[in-house]
């Protein structure tokens, strides 16, 4: 029977695949899988592809501008429902897609791509320089509201955690996608914890994080001095940027957590002491923790003869001299960030002890001031 009502021929969606991958994305995906019996695909990586113009989905999806189309197949394709080879949809003029199962025997009327490259990939792990694609970053500002900034903002923690973890994973940008959400959220709620000062106090040497943003980073296992040492590299960074941020705490909560995981990874722990060498030198990993400490690497590398003729004369044994380096280090490097805006205030009545290097002072003074080294 006819009806004016429905004027047109009606979408069919299954409401079980609806409940599990969404509503706006099950009526995509079966109009998807509709056009295979209409259109022969191309079969490359034991996969059909079928190309379709963006034109003829707004066409046959009216109530669907081109944002949404994109936004709902990269939705598609981040749940590994589809596959995607084409560019975004609204800077696009078609979309090139298979269906994520493999083809379960050639078809005569399919015309097969001669020695295409293989689309689907094996797990492996995260590479170094990984970076989330311009689509990723358009999905969290489109669906979660994210900004573009907060979600770079997550990159190299991303990165080192799951370098760390040696896991491979098949889809890393589902994996960072989550990474972003989370952290998102979370700052939300610490938003709505009351812990964020909402007019920061001056960013002086005398600023200090609030107690709730100390209470936040020990629940999670951070040591309190380590947080305290902390402190002055921090206030230092964003005096010398010209402008601190508003969010202060939030900003001084992420900088620690960083630099407490790449920490606890480069200190080694030893089963035996073992007293320093002649040639002894730091780990890399200490070396980049020193770059996100903002220590000048020249600086602390000039430390590094009087630390092993020290450690050598002591005859002390310890199971982590990277450790010990660090603690030299930022001890040192403070000193002399003090001693620069004594300097300062002094109109230069410091003499040539003004910037507080190393070699700027005896062996006598700088082996005699040893509380660096409890």
């Amino acid at each position: 029977m006819e009806s004016s009502l429905v004027p047109e021929r009606q979408l069919v969606f299954s409401p079980g695949l609806a409940a599990t991958i969404g509503l706006e994305e099950a009526i995509l995906l079966q109009h998807l899988h509709g056009l295979f019996q209409h259109h022969p695909p191309q079969i490359r990586d034991n996969h059909a592809w079928l190309a379709v113009s963006r034109e003829y989905l707004l066409g046959s999806l009216p109530f669907w501008s081109a944002v949404d189309l994109h936004r709902i197949s990269r939705s598609l394709a981040d749940q590994g429902v589809i596959l995607i080879e084409s560019p975004p949809l609204h800077s696009s003029e078609r979309l090139l897609f298979a269906l994520n199962e493999p083809v379960r025997q050639p078809a005569r009327a399919v015309q097969r791509a001669p020695e295409a490259p293989p689309m689907r990939r094996s797990a492996a792990l995260l590479p170094a320089n990984w970076a989330p694609s311009e689509d990723l970053l358009q999905l969290l500002a489109l669906n979660h509201n994210i900004p573009r900034q907060f979600a770079l903002d997550q990159l190299e923690d991303f990165i080192f955690y799951w370098r760390e973890r040696g896991e491979s994973h098949h889809a890393w940008e589902n994996k960072f996608r989550q990474h972003v959400t989370n952290n998102w959220r979370r700052r939300q709620q610490d938003e709505r914890g009351g812990f964020q000062v909402t007019d920061p106090a001056p960013l002086d040497n005398q600023w200090r994080p609030s107690a709730d943003a100390l209470e936040i980073m020990q629940r999670g296992g951070i040591d309190r001095e380590f947080i305290e040492e902390a402190i002055p590299e921090f206030i230092l960074y964003w005096r010398e940027r010209g402008a601190a941020p508003k969010e202060l705490n939030t900003k001084f909560i992420q900088h620690i957590r960083i630099q407490w995981a790449r920490y606890t990874a480069a200190v080694e722990h030893g089963s035996e002491p073992r007293p320093i060498s002649d040639h002894w030198q730091p780990s890399r990993d200490v070396y980049d923790i020193l770059h996100m400490s903002h220590i000048d690497l020249d600086f602390a590398r000039s430390l590094l003869p009087e630390f092993i003729v020290y450690w050598k004369d002591s005859g002390q044994v310890h199971t982590s001299w990277n450790s010990k380096f660090l603690q030299h280090a930022k001890f040192h490097w403070a000193k002399r960030h003090q001693m620069q805006t004594a300097g300062n205030s002094n109109a230069g009545q410091q003499g040539s002890h003004s910037t507080g290097r190393t070699r700027d002072r005896s062996l006598e003074d700088d082996l005699s001031d040893t509380s660096w080294a409890n």
